[in-house]
């Protein structure tokens, strides 16, 4: 078993707003994030997926409990830098990430604040861009490039810091289909090829059911925790906190509904076909 490199205990969090009220966010959340593991936190709007997120890297502190990255307290000022050294965040907006005008400049300017070597910044951006497929568009201007390409322009500036853990947070909300597909492809790839953690906060199902591992949040606790496929088999269950399930699972949820004899964890468009063929065939 991989050690773990996140870990929230009895994590709880409130945002105090100006009246001085305090609504609970996050409600002791107890989480453990493998090294190595491919991992996606799904929830509605004001679940607490985000929030949870900006704990990983010490964006946000605790009101109570603990995180801790790699056994480094996020509490601990010290550490910060370190902290997000080992954790990199990439956002829903690619432009609130990218700062330069030429595509290699931006993926060069962490590792610049970081006081990187020269040579070691041109091998890393080099090799960031070619994990993203966006090497040829280097010298290119981030401004003319489109919504799904940013996008893995901004993951490639996280990479080039070299960290061990990914967090991304609803990164293909922006994006059409074409760029959420390939945003989903290169996350995958940096998992299996890399050995990157990833950490994918998401509300698609689609995209959700692509982890390793899925999380599930609801009013600021985690509801359920357990491969996709354990986890979209409790149909009624996602259903009464608002979540739907991905299509495969609907269409065979609805046909045992009829009464029929199907799997409901055929989660993939092949394993659900093969479900009907073996119940047309019978």
């Amino acid at each position: 078993m991989s050690k773990p490199i996140i870990q929230t205990e009895n994590l709880r969090f409130s945002y105090v707003t100006a009246e001085g009220v305090a609504p609970i966010v996050l409600d002791g959340v107890n989480l453990t994030i493998e090294e190595g593991s491919f991992v996606a936190v799904l929830g509605h709007n004001g679940s607490g997926k985000s929030t949870l997120a900006k704990h990983m890297n010490g964006i946000l502190l605790p009101t109570g409990g603990a995180v801790y990255v790699d056994g480094m307290d996020t509490t601990q000022e010290q550490l910060l830098l370190e902290i997000r050294r080992t954790v990199g965040m990439v956002f829903q907006n690619p432009d609130n990430q990218i700062v330069a005008n030429v595509v290699e400049e931006d993926v060069a300017f962490a590792p610049e604040n970081l006081g990187v070597p020269p040579e070691e910044i041109r091998r890393r951006v080099d090799d960031a861009l070619k994990a993203v497929g966006m090497y040829q568009f280097r010298e290119h201007a981030p401004h003319l490039l489109s919504g799904g390409q940013k996008q893995r322009i901004a993951i490639a500036g996280v990479i080039a810091m070299a960290p061990r853990c990914i967090v991304l947070d609803e990164p293909t909300a922006m994006l059409d289909p074409i760029g959420r597909a390939d945003v989903l492809r290169t996350i995958k790839q940096l998992n299996r090829e890399r050995g990157v953690t990833v950490v994918l906060i998401t509300h698609h199902m689609d995209e959700a059911a692509q982890a390793d591992r899925l999380v599930v949040m609801a009013k600021g606790k985690v509801i359920a925790d357990g491969t996709p496929k354990e986890v979209f088999r409790d149909v009624e269950g996602l259903k009464a906190v608002g979540l739907t399930v991905p299509d495969t699972t609907q269409l065979l949820w609805e046909l045992r509904q009829a009464g029929l004899d199907v799997p409901l964890d055929a989660l993939s468009d092949e394993e659900c076909a093969q479900a009907l063929k073996t119940l047309l065939t019978r």
